[in-house]
């Protein structure tokens, strides 16, 4: 990647869910509540650590009034070159919609970025006209997959499908039978979400993704979960035509890394029986072995497998996809010795990627410090998930 002097990284979640607005009217109907605009803004800048996050909801009326409010009164600001900068943090505005037209196998999510708010705007009302209730979030658009690619193009915007490989509502989950081409037009896509149960080099195995960076995002439905998957990106400013930038790969801009779950942690990793979520082996067996279901949930793992074939791994150059445990799943940390770590490292980047060995354990019990480490080192046993139950830190083996 090309250096210019005046680049520098920036940590990135681009998948956060609105729960509610500020009146309290629901927008995620399975998002927490307290997801309000004003909660996500603190959590993100102060909590997580993050530079710039995509807040996916915009296009509901009640949050882009709340937006444009706070423009009004100079709570935000919107660049020049795109995005909108609220306290040193940016928002860039974005919608998640549920595509089913006539070339789809099953519905899939793809999430819309625009690079302000008049041009939200003009997104929402176009939607407005094709969505059964405008004021909820990933709501289903009744037209037909290429003209919303297009429709996004005009306006500026980015268009990014969703968490492609989880087994319902994606791209390859359901949305498709093998190819990107059966919906969507590919050269109006600008980059790909992996999802929560893949990394790169499971994404890399398909050969028609070699042409997208990849994203990894929280798709968060609570505070606690923003940032528990993230990239960091080189830019020159935390402005959206940056981050467009940084998508194609122009001018030294571009993802230095992605930080996810270890896919194992994933809700959809392995294939499980639909009745009691035991590893169900589909392709060798017709009834689960533990209860004698014959319905399963078929994993990512399983997926990708099915989709790549005979074919070979896809050998091109990518940022390192680094497996990230969230201070979530580490065994011990509740909310309260989350308190005491932010108290004392700041934020949870400062947590996971920079506090020293010996002053970690200063301040949580050696156990719980020695999985930290462990999770940042990748040295770490994890029970895999599936079905939809995420993995879980095994914790009856030593940790050195």
């Amino acid at each position: 990647m090309q250096q210019a002097d005046n680049l520098r990284p920036f940590f990135a979640d681009m998948h956060i869910h609105i729960g509610a607005s500020r009146t309290g009217r629901p927008v995620k109907i399975t998002g927490s509540r307290t997801l309000t605009l004003s909660n996500i803004l603190y959590e993100a800048k102060n909590k997580k650590g993050m530079d710039i996050i995509g807040i996916i909801d915009c296009h509901a009326p009640e949050v882009l009034e709340e937006l444009k409010e706070m423009k009004e009164t100079g709570q935000l600001i919107e660049y020049e070159e795109g995005g909108l900068e609220v306290d040193g943090l940016t928002l860039i505005p974005g919608t998640e919609i549920e595509i089913n037209d006539d070339n789809c196998q099953g519905p899939l999510h793809v999430l819309a970025y625009m690079p302000n708010l008049n041009k939200m705007e003009a997104l929402s009302s176009w939607l407005s006209a094709r969505m059964k209730n405008i004021n909820l979030s990933s709501q289903r658009i009744y037209g037909d997959a290429k003209e919303l690619q297009n429709v996004v193009r005009q306006l500026g915007g980015l268009f990014i499908p969703a968490h492609i490989f989880t087994p319902f509502k994606s791209l390859y989950g359901k949305g498709v039978k093998s190819s990107i081409n059966e919906v969507l037009d590919p050269n109006l896509i600008d980059a790909v979400e992996l999802g929560l149960s893949s990394n790169t080099e499971m994404a890399s195995w398909l050969d028609e993704l070699a042409s997208y960076p990849f994203l990894s995002n929280s798709d968060a439905h609570s505070l606690e979960k923003i940032a528990r998957e993230y990239q960091m990106i080189q830019l020159a400013q935390p402005t959206f035509k940056e981050f467009k930038r940084a998508l194609e790969g122009k001018e030294g801009r571009g993802i230095i890394a992605n930080y996810g779950l270890n896919p194992y942690l994933g809700k959809y990793y392995n294939s499980v029986c639909e009745e009691c979520s035991h590893p169900f082996n589909y392709k060798n067996i017709s009834t689960c072995l533990n209860c004698g279901g014959k319905k399963f949930i078929k994993g990512v793992h399983d997926r990708i497998q099915e989709l790549k074939g005979n074919s070979e791994q896809i050998s091109i150059d990518r940022p390192p996809y680094i497996h990230q445990i969230p201070l979530e799943f580490i065994p011990g940390i509740g909310p309260k010795t989350l308190l005491k770590l932010r108290e004392a490292f700041g934020t949870d980047m400062d947590i996971i990627h920079a506090a020293p060995a010996d002053q970690l354990q200063k301040i949580v019990k050696p156990s719980i410090a020695a999985y930290i480490l462990s999770a940042r080192s990748g040295e770490i046993s994890i029970q895999i998930g599936g079905g939809g139950t995420y993995g879980k830190i095994v914790t009856d083996k030593p940790i050195n």
